[in-house]
């Protein structure tokens, strides 16, 4: 199973707020029963809290999860979770990631840690001087 957080965090003015990943559907819409028990609990912590703010902290919820979803789908994090049990399957993984991503740099970072750690250092450090050149 993967290491996914449970929550993703969205800043409302001073407030950090944890908002429930299971309040999203796996298409990023909002499914409209648990979205309508989170902004009572909500409503119930932070009584200051009106529909307006809550529709905004709705917005912003929506707006980190889709930015969150697409940075996990990118090769780097599911890359190092699989280095830990398989990086030859890492490695396999980041090399076909980066044949349609040759711009993620931190792909080419992970590559380059992935490579070092099973001994191919000169592809490793040439992975990391390409991670490099693209920051």
């Amino acid at each position: 199973m993967s290491k996914t957080a449970q929550y993703i965090e969205v800043n409302h003015g001073k407030l950090r707020v944890s908002v429930p990943r299971s309040m999203f559907r796996k298409d990023g819409s909002v499914d409209p029963v648990e979205e309508r028990s989170f902004r009572e609990l909500m409503a119930s912590r932070y009584p200051w809290l009106n529909e307006r703010s809550l529709d905004v902290l709705m917005a912003a919820a929506v707006k980190e999860y889709a930015s969150t979803v697409a940075y996990e789908r990118r090769g780097a994090p599911i890359a190092r979770e699989l280095a830990v049990t398989d990086p030859g399957k890492a490695i396999s993984y980041l090399k076909r990631h980066l044949e349609h991503e040759p711009q993620d740099a931190e792909a080419w970072y992970a590559l380059g840690e992935v490579l070092c750690r099973t001994g191919r250092t000169e592809e490793g450090y040439q992975a990391l001087k390409r991670g490099r050149e693209l920051r």
